[in-house]
């Protein structure tokens, strides 16, 4: 009985979910695709200057909900298309008619209006199959257990039978029986079709992918160049006021001692000390300098090794948990090893945690990386945190950084970069 149930339920989902879609879905693409035409056409009266913003907006928020159910009913992905407002947008009339044109000249916006064509259509018609599979069989049980009687003087028509008696309400069983192995079968790849035919219309058309592919690798590139030029001003910074101001300490002191060494070989032996301190502590200042730049264990021994030495210097407990099965290109592996340095700096000092995770895995051409605590959450991506350094690390090999961070914990930083190992 369990298997039975265990079998039966997706596709029953898959009916309830086809029956809001027909029903709710329809009705609310029909009134959308109404109100737009109209709104678009007052707009010559004055009046759609108004309602033509609401109106498309309100099927955007229709869109986007088709977007939603699509990747959680179906794990049918539909990107965003829309092209973003500008931030000096006008407010007043002036605005609206700025908001009104902007969104008239959006693709996506045509296409949205020609999706809901679709979706009252073809779209229905996907729904009604997907729910009918697993529901129109219900009504031949309820034929064959004595409904037939009521329509004894005019057979009632259950597909293509016509039941009139018990032997044709038996026969009507046995196409339903037949319908409802079908619908187990076919309920679920029909709603993901319905999805997929959104998807024809709602994601971005291999020109816009182009565009916006673009414009982000302009952002990423101006990004990487100030990102550079920050790195070289602290590298000048720390070698000034680090290592370069004590060489510059030793040499005195070793002019000094030149001059000491007969006169007051005492002075002259605690100046010796001194240097020897200084040149020991220029030394250990200048290899943190190369380990802040590229450090020798992710050279020698990979992203893996090197992630696992940075969390043994933390004062919190790390586990770190590996499955690369090769190596990645040098610059990602560098971009991977600072953006996971960097959350988990942040983590040790903002978290309030006791303990952190760090996985790194391989898969499908992407390496995945979530750094995670038992913090008191509450992290987010904004202006000027380390998160937002993080994205625009990641964001050069056009990587994603995705947070969770509810109020009271935990903190997921999920980081993933396109990338193949050797």
């Amino acid at each position: 009985m369990n298997a039975f149930a265990t079998r039966i339920r997706p596709p029953m989902l898959a009916a309830g979910r086809g029956l809001v879609l027909s029903v709710y879905g329809l009705a609310v693409s029909i009134i959308m695709f109404v109100l737009a035409v109209l709104s678009i056409a007052f707009i010559l009266l004055g009046i759609g200057v108004f309602t033509t913003p609401v109106v498309l907006e309100g099927v955007r928020r229709h869109a986007n909900q088709r977007r939603l159910w699509a990747a959680d009913w179906s794990g049918v992905r539909i990107p965003v298309p829309y092209r973003p407002f500008p931030p000096d947008l006008r407010k007043g009339v002036t605005g609206q008619v700025e908001r009104t044109t902007l969104l008239l000249k959006d693709p996506a916006t045509w296409r949205d209006l020609q999706w809901l064509l679709v979706d009252m259509t073809a779209g229905t018609v996907l729904a009604v199959v997907a729910a009918g599979l697993m529901i129109y069989p219900i009504e031949s049980v309820v034929l064959a257990a004595g409904l037939w009687r009521a329509f004894q003087d005019d057979p009632y028509w259950y597909g293509f039978v016509p039941v009139s008696s018990q032997l044709t309400g038996l026969v009507a069983l046995a196409l339903g029986i037949a319908l409802f192995h079908l619908g187990l079968r076919a309920a679920e790849p029909v709603l993901r079709a319905h999805f997929l035919l959104a998807r024809t219309l709602l994601a971005p058309t291999p020109e816009q992918t182009l565009a916006r592919r673009v414009d982000r690798l302009t952002e990423t590139r101006h990004e990487a160049v100030d990102t550079a030029a920050s790195e070289l001003r602290r590298i000048e910074r720390d070698l000034h006021d680090g290592a370069q101001a004590r060489l510059v300490a030793m040499g005195m002191n070793l002019g000094t001692i030149e001059s000491l060494i007969e006169k007051d070989p005492a002075q002259a032996k605690k100046l010796l000390a001194t240097a020897r301190e200084s040149s020991v502590e220029a030394l250990t200042e200048l290899r943190d300098l190369v380990r802040g730049i590229h450090p020798p264990v992710l050279a020698e021994r990979g992203l893996g090794d090197a992630v696992k030495a940075l969390a043994l210097r933390l004062p919190m407990a790390t586990e770190v948990t590996v499955e690369l099965p090769g190596r990645a290109e040098a610059s990602v592996e560098s971009a991977a090893y600072f953006a996971v340095s960097e959350a988990l700096t942040n983590a040790v000092k903002h978290a309030g945690g006791d303990r952190i995770w760090v996985d790194l895995h391989h898969g499908e051409g992407m390496l995945r990386i979530s750094v995670t605590d038992n913090g008191g959450g509450g992290a987010r991506i904004g202006s000027g945190s380390g998160l937002s350094g993080i994205e625009r690390r990641l964001g050069t090999f056009d990587g994603v950084l995705a947070v969770s961070s509810p109020a009271g914990g935990p903190t997921m930083v999920t980081m993933e970069l396109p990338c193949a190992l050797s």
